[in-house]
């Protein structure tokens, strides 16, 4: 008798097919490529807690009364999924793809000077100075 070909055979035509629909569809993202959006939270707390979901995020002290968060996103394929909101005292930021997916994002968040900011759990050197 022969063995059956079983989940062997399944997973690699699973990745045989995964490979070709990507080929199709390209593979080359850049998000520092794409026009950003910016969207703004009035906010009047002493600190911000940050969550990134670990999307690269740049954290700016600025002269405003507001934060103001920039992303800059590009996906070739997936299902995207794409936050951000404040609730409180916790900014939640996220952007990338799900499934068979290739995306690339980044984040700006600045945030008005004196306002210290707790990034994924962690202090961060981002007070600023009034």
């Amino acid at each position: 008798m022969f063995p059956s070909p079983g989940p062997r055979r399944s997973v690699a035509l699973v990745v045989a097919v995964a490979a070709t629909a990507l080929g199709l569809t390209g593979c080359s993202v850049d998000a520092s490529q794409q026009k950003p959006e910016s969207k703004s939270f009035r906010y009047a707390g002493t600190a911000l807690k940050l969550t990134t979901h670990e999307v690269a995020t740049d954290l700016v002290a600025a002269d405003r009364k507001d934060i103001k968060v920039t992303r800059w996103f590009d996906a070739a394929a997936g299902s995207e999924h794409l936050t951000w909101t404040l609730k409180g005292d916790t900014l939640d930021i996220d952007a990338g793809c799900s499934g068979i997916a290739f995306c690339d994002a980044k984040f700006r968040v600045e945030v008005p000077r004196g306002i210290a900011v707790l990034k994924d759990g962690r202090k961060t050197g981002l007070t600023g100075k009034k």
